[in-house]
């Protein structure tokens, strides 16, 4: 611990940490001004070195999730292996730290696939997904050598068979995805695995896609692959996934994809890394071959707590009965609460707390009355030129980022052990109109 600081105790899921340092990322803790230090890190020296909005990851929190994934998953199977589904924070440095500690990476598109294989990725630990991937999108991941496709539809079999004829009679390496019909509780737009989903084949036509890649002479069906959505707090859905896949037989590989929620608020209460990795491999235990390699990709859980992003209050408006709070960022950098109606926590960065201080709405600084990061939050003592920190924003936020009103995208700051560093810049109105043309 950084020397003056006063440490924030916590149990692993932070169930009992208290308000409202318990959803920052673990080890952050309060300087003797009782401003709060990420990774070591004094917010006020943050914000002065890089400005706001920015988001800030801890560094070492981001690598004791991914040891708790990873060694956690080793301890209960084997031949298991744990991949980053990287949509959920696409950035060259998050996959590069990753990798270090031994992920693969699960990518979604061709961008993705380029940032992963820029950050040094072992491709033959690449998960190639999409649901409509293009000749340019498979021709690449073929061309690096991917270790596994992800077959979502008839067309990714055909054009990849197509492909594979020119690559001089290589084999590629796949997996069926299946829609095993369980909806769980989540959010419509992020819920995957129910009929009527645009991702995977339902077990008939899964059934169907097995015998025609058993026919193939160039693509390897080495098995399956399920995932059924994201932000899912209950580990129940999951086990009921593992089921449906069983029933299409025995195979060498099982990739159960990820979908674990994160704790965004004090009233959430997903399962902890531990509990989840308990009911899939008991599931795997039950249900699958004893010898089958079983693959996971966290996403959101992998990333999302390590996250913290920083703002400065611009103006404190008391009309009509509330109190917002506006700030410098808003839905160009967090476009989740829109998109989604996910709720986030804010505190004032330097004096957190004040549980019984004033219901205020945080907003943005864009011109949606929708721009809305916290909408009742009980600040202290909000004023211009404070800090607001809103915790639990290292996934999606970077990848869902936008130029809404010209806004430029902020940075990506990586802070370990009270240092800290920037792994993105923050966009220039000359990147804005870098790609205009006379």
């Amino acid at each position: 611990m950084v020397p003056g600081t006063t440490a924030i105790t916590a149990t692993p899921d932070h169930r009992s940490s208290p308000r409202p340092l318990g959803l920052f990322p673990p080890g952050t803790a309060l300087a003797p001004d009782g401003a709060l230090r990420i990774g070591g890190c004094h917010v006020a020296e943050l914000a002065e070195r890089y400005g706001t909005p920015a988001l800030i990851v801890d560094e070492g929190a981001l690598r004791d999730r991914a040891r708790r994934y990873a060694d956690g998953l080793a301890a209960r199977r084997t031949n298991s292996a744990v991949a980053f589904a990287s949509k959920a924070f696409p950035c060259t440095a998050v996959y590069r730290l990753l990798v270090e500690e031994g992920l693969g990476i699960d990518v979604a598109s061709g961008g993705e696939l380029a940032l992963a294989l820029a950050a040094g990725t072992d491709p033959a630990k690449l998960i190639v997904h999409g649901n409509a991937k293009t000749d340019d999108y498979l021709r690449a991941a073929v061309e690096a050598g991917a270790g596994l496709v992800v077959i979502d539809n008839f067309d990714d079999i055909e054009r990849l068979e197509h492909i594979l004829g020119d690559a001089h009679g290589r084999e590629q390496a796949v997996l069926v995805r299946v829609t095993p019909d369980v909806r769980p509780d989540t959010h419509e737009a992020v819920s995957t695995g129910q009929r009527g989903s645009k991702f995977g084949l339902l077990l008939p036509q899964a059934r169907e896609a097995i015998a025609r890649l058993r026919g193939s002479s160039r693509l390897r069906l080495d098995g399956l692959h399920v995932h059924i959505g994201s932000q899912i707090l209950d580990t129940e859905p999951f086990v009921r996934a593992v089921e449906a896949v069983a029933e299409l037989g025995e195979f060498p590989v099982y990739d159960l994809g990820g979908g674990l929620g994160a704790r965004y608020t004090y009233d959430d209460r997903p399962p902890s890394v531990e509990e989840y990795l308990d009911a899939l491999a008991s599931a795997a235990d039950d249900l699958l071959p004893s010898g089958a390699r079983v693959i996971i990709e966290p996403g959101r859980s992998m990333v999302a707590e390590a996250g913290v992003s920083l703002y400065r209050v611009v103006t404190v408006k008391r009309t009509g009965g509330e109190t917002f709070v506006a700030v410098d960022g808003g839905m160009g950098d967090n476009l989740e609460v829109s998109l989604y109606g996910q709720r986030f926590e804010a505190t004032v960065a330097t004096r957190p707390g004040g549980s019984d201080g004033e219901m205020c709405r945080v907003v943005g600084q864009h011109c949606e009355s929708g721009d809305v990061l916290s909408a009742s939050v009980p600040l202290n003592d909000p004023r211009p030129g404070d800090l607001i920190a809103v915790p639990v924003t290292g996934a999606y936020t970077y990848s869902l980022a936008n130029n809404y009103n010209a806004a430029r995208r902020p940075p990506v700051v990586f802070c370990r052990d009270g240092r800290s560093r920037p792994v993105v810049r923050r966009e220039t109105y000359a990147d804005l109109m870098r790609r205009d043309l006379p």
